[in-house]
């Protein structure tokens, strides 16, 4: 069993070290057309700017590249991620974000066209992304309880919640981190706690939009239009980051700058297609990876099929 381990510990660290596969597979995602970008722990930490973030920016803009920040945090809006952005030295505009809010809210709306209600325990970034579908609140006979990212959790709200699910509402959480980072790095319990309390009591499983979900790879492809072969994902989680794009198909990119280290790996079953110590190894100047915009067009076109 630790022989076992260590093969398989060494051929990551192939990944990040070997001359020729680390090379070749980076090279191979410098080409790709489409980026999708996990935030805290690849582009920054808190109020901290990760090294290479804003060249890594750069880079996309400057060879057109397609790119999309995809983050598991429900409570903020598209506009305040690019405020956070801009305050940390990176001009992106407000649809380059997706968030699991408006992941969730597309599945909504997918499952009750016309729209309906929920009961939210969240911010409101979240209930921004259900008010734009047609959804209201009301915590009476909602046809929904959805949680999300907050620090106002209580007792009530848990109640209030499981005696709602009791009397028919669906369960729906953004997603099921159980744990997320506080400000001074210290862990802190998330979405996925709150939701396995609820699940317990009323004995019915949350259906979850957020990463790992292939749902809400499907709608960030949807919005980079373009199909998963031209598409990679960049994080630092082995078990949401990682295992999306696994599930999706789509080429999964580890960076150490975040929660996972070379260690961990050894604990999953699958591994990423290229493991990098930050986003700073991507950028380079090398004008051969710019994407025209017929060749955009082409890759669009071929997107609408699949």
């Amino acid at each position: 069993m630790q022989n076992q381990q260590n093969e398989q510990l060494s051929r990551e660290w192939a990944l990040l070290q070997d001359p020729v596969v680390h090379t070749e597979r980076l090279e191979a995602i410098r080409k790709k057309k489409g980026y999708i970008i996990d935030m805290d722990g690849v582009i920054y930490h808190g109020g901290n700017l990760l090294p290479g973030a804003k060249e890594l920016v750069q880079f996309l803009q400057d060879n057109n590249k397609k790119y999309l920040f995809l983050t598991n945090n429900s409570a903020p809006t598209p506009q305040e991620l690019k405020q956070k952005l801009n305050r940390l030295g990176i001009d992106v505009e407000a649809d380059h974000f997706f968030t699991c809010g408006q992941a969730t809210a597309l599945f909504l709306e997918s499952q009750m066209p016309g729209g309906g209600t929920c009961y939210v325990i969240g911010e409101h970034g979240l209930a921004y992304a259900l008010y734009e579908k047609g959804f209201d609140m009301n915590d009476h006979n909602p046809d929904y309880v959805v949680l999300g990212e907050t620090a106002a959790i209580n007792f009530e709200k848990i109640t209030k919640a499981v005696q709602l699910v009791q009397q028919g509402a669906k369960l729906i959480a953004t997603n099921l981190d159980v744990e997320t980072l506080d400000s001074q790095g210290r862990k802190i319990p998330s979405t996925g706690a709150f939701a396995a309390s609820i699940e317990l009591v009323t004995k019915t499983q949350a259906f979850y939009c957020g990463k790992p979900s292939a749902l809400i790879m499907r709608y960030a492809q949807r919005v980079l239009g373009l199909s998963r072969l031209e598409t990679c994902i960049i994080g630092d989680r082995m078990d949401t980051d990682i295992v999306a794009g696994i599930t999706s198909e789509i080429d999964p990119v580890l960076v150490l700058s975040g929660v996972t280290a070379m260690d961990d790996l050894k604990e999953f079953a699958y591994g990423p297609y290229l493991i990098l110590g930050g986003v700073y190894e991507i950028p380079t100047d090398d004008d051969t990876h710019k994407v025209t915009e017929e060749e955009l067009e082409e890759a669009s076109r071929r997107a609408s099929f699949l």
